[in-house]
């Protein structure tokens, strides 16, 4: 079992997979030494363009299933500089641990890859959720039933910090604002409630059927000759 993984960014797929990435270079860096230290293959993720987690599915990759690395390429372009950068759709390339590699003049963080990859296109959206009694925010195709849902988010224009008071009005289950820092992704969030984006001055309608009011500012993929693609953070 890969230990201390709550250090770094992680999920449980919906079949129960643990999913770790790193949360800056650095991590990304002690991430994939550990992992090679391990010496177990595993499938690994970036975004196609830089400034991504380096994501692994800590499982047999003969027994990963296509809804993990759907799930697991969502979460991991979530966490990239794409949600950052406000896009609603992010390329992931897709490949072994055993193609990774580091040369002398690799910044830390950046590793080659070697072969071929796979690449995919999945939409940035989230929801957040508690799993081992912890708050995390992954993909909707994680939970396994509605009522795990908590809040479901997308990239958008209000800062995370300035957020945080709208997301714990929104929640149905008290969450600390340390809690919610710790699981959202970088950069600015809206929140989708029913389908409607909700930004701004906004009405949620709670489990309690109770209307609170706060004011305030298909599925593709292809293998890809890679060549030695640098992938970093």
């Amino acid at each position: 079992m890969f230990k201390d993984y709550e250090k770094y960014r992680w999920f449980y797929t919906s079949s129960g997979k643990l999913v770790v990435g790193g949360k800056n270079a650095e991590q990304n860096e002690i991430l994939l030494k550990e992992l090679k230290v391990e010496g177990e293959e595993r499938i690994m993720m970036h975004t196609t363009d830089p400034g991504s987690p380096f994501t692994a599915i800590i499982f047999d990759p003969k027994l990963v299933k296509e809804s993990d690395i759907k799930e697991c390429a969502i979460f991991t372009g979530s966490f990239s500089r794409a949600w950052r950068s406000k896009k609603k759709r992010v390329s992931i390339d897709i490949f072994t641990l055993s193609q990774l590699y580091k040369s002398g003049l690799m910044k830390s963080g950046t590793w080659g890859v070697k072969g071929e990859i796979r690449r995919i296109s999945v939409n940035l959206e989230l929801v957040l959720t508690k799993q081992n009694n912890k708050l995390r925010a992954v993909p909707q195709l994680t939970s396994k039933s509605r009522k795990d849902i908590l809040l479901t988010i997308i990239p958008g224009k209000s800062d995370k910090d300035l957020i945080l008071p709208k997301l714990q009005i929104a929640l149905p289950i008290y969450c600390s604002q340390e809690e919610l820092l710790n699981a959202l992704p970088s950069g600015g969030i809206k929140i989708k409630i029913s389908a409607v984006i909700i930004q701004g001055i906004f009405v949620i309608k709670s489990r309690l059927t109770r209307r609170i009011t706060s004011s305030s500012s298909s599925w593709f993929s292809n293998s890809t000759p890679s060549g030695l693609i640098p992938k970093d953070e």
